[in-house]
């Protein structure tokens, strides 16, 4: 069987790193995101409950239909309480300021992050825009109105 990388389609993104840490990249041939590192002059102490925005240094240019989903890392959640705030941020096309990450953290211990530091991950990911028709009513299904927790445990 051909290596996994024979099947992934690749994008170009244009990239400005002004962080000391190298261009982000994916860990494995079949790694959906890549992790964000953070860009830091000194230390950053997380206190129990406490949110801040966390620095990358890299600025980037999606191309039109584009956005990039920025993520918690799983080993900091489940190892540390450390969460990504509005997650998933969504980074649209058009913007081309410093990717920036809201960092929280839920545990009961101060959490400090040190510059380079994985904090985060990003993926790439297609989306349309949506053409909104308004009607006065919408068809019927058989799950109709049945929201949070309908169908049971």
């Amino acid at each position: 069987m051909p290596p996994i990388a024979m099947f992934i389609n690749t994008m170009k993104i244009r990239i400005v790193n002004k962080s000391q840490n190298p261009l982000p990249h994916y860990a494995t041939a079949a790694s959906a995101g890549i992790d964000l590192k953070a860009n830091l002059s000194e230390a950053v102490v997380l206190k129990p409950l406490e949110r801040k925005l966390i620095p990358t240094g890299l600025f980037m240019e999606l191309p039109i239909g584009y956005e990039a989903q920025v993520r918690p890392r799983s080993g900091l959640a489940i190892k540390n309480g450390i969460t990504v705030l509005n997650t998933p941020g969504t980074i649209d096309a058009d913007y081309r300021g410093e990717i920036m990450v809201i960092l929280i953290n839920l545990s009961d211990e101060e959490f400090v992050i040190n510059h380079g530091d994985r904090i985060a991950q990003m993926i790439i990911a297609a989306h349309q825009q949506a053409e909104w028709v308004e009607v006065g009513e919408l068809n019927e299904t058989e799950r109709g109105a049945g929201g949070f927790g309908h169908t049971g445990i």
